[in-house]
């Protein structure tokens, strides 16, 4: 231990629990980000969204549901249900938007999840935010709203708007509800147990709709294995890891790099357009989520 009176000048160190949850952050957003473009495939292979849902889901629960449920007792299980509960409502919250507004206005309405989570975390747990957390939402927004677009004149629809920011508000819940109910548990337990309670709901409302089906061509089971793989055995561990390692608040500005991801990978692998304010939006971004990165203010 160095001396009381010693003053170091030195550049605070980022521990290496918290630059392994930096890494897993990124990681999760990158493969979260898939979910858009393997979403263009589903359409284009005849998959509509709650079939590709509910298999993506049923996927991950045969592939690790059997590897992770030894020894969990059924308050643990309880907690993790309660976790994918939560992930399926905001789900399904986002979709019902989809259906109204344009998907950009409803991405942006989606990702007022920081600042809900920053909220919350004060409100409920006395957390109250330094004007560096303050100030990373901030710049997090703008680039948002300068890679997904300004809502337009078409974004009119009341209950389009309501759905979408309830998904940013039941997202923002899902962040701090993973970070209080799974600590200590297994990510990819975790994960098992939410692809189940997802599974479930999304099969029960294709079926509603009229809308379930097998998929039968091998394009469609890329998708969905795509969907499975990536978008949710990869990226939903390592989002738990990140929140376990940095808190929801500094996980969930990390993750609005994610659909700056997206329209890379668009641009990549689709031919979408690239437009000069997507790089500048991608810069005001990534300056939120390195603020966001520095010393939590007290509570």
């Amino acid at each position: 231990m160095s001396a009381p009176h010693a003053v170091s000048t030195a550049a605070p160190v980022i521990a290496p629990s918290a630059r392994s949850g930096v890494l897993l952050s990124l990681l999760s957003a990158l493969s979260f980000s898939t979910l858009g473009i393997w979403g263009k495939l589903a359409s284009e292979v005849g998959l509509n969204s709650f079939t590709a849902l509910a298999w993506r889901f049923v996927g991950v629960v045969v592939l690790l549901l059997p590897l992770t449920s030894r020894g969990l007792t059924w308050r643990a299980r309880g907690k993790m249900a309660g976790v994918g509960v939560v992930y399926a409502l905001a789900t399904t919250l986002y979709f019902g938007a989809l259906d109204r507004i344009s998907a950009g206005t409803t991405s942006l309405l989606l990702y007022l999840a920081p600042a809900f989570v920053v909220l919350l975390g004060w409100a409920v747990l006395g957390r109250k935010p330094g004007g560096r957390q303050l100030g990373a939402v901030a710049l997090a927004g703008a680039g948002l709203a300068l890679v997904i677009g300004i809502p337009g004149a078409g974004d009119q629809n009341a209950l389009g708007l309501g759905l979408a920011a309830g998904a940013g508000f039941l997202y923002a819940l899902y962040l701090l509800a993973s970070e209080r109910w799974l600590l200590g548990v297994s990510p990819v337990a975790a994960t098992a147990h939410m692809a189940l309670v997802s599974g479930v709901w999304f099969t029960v409302l294709a079926g509603a709709e009229g809308q379930l089906s097998v998929p039968t061509t091998w394009p469609q089971w890329g998708v969905i294995g795509g969907m499975a793989l990536v978008s949710t055995i990869v990226a939903v561990p390592a989002l738990y890891g990140a929140i376990a390692r940095l808190g929801a608040a500094r996980a969930s500005l990390l993750g609005t790099l994610e659909p700056l991801f997206t329209v890379l990978l668009a641009f990549l692998i689709l031919d979408e357009p690239l437009r000069p304010a997507v790089l500048l939006g991608g810069l005001l971004i990534l300056g939120g989520a390195v603020l966001a990165q520095g010393r939590r203010g007290k509570g």
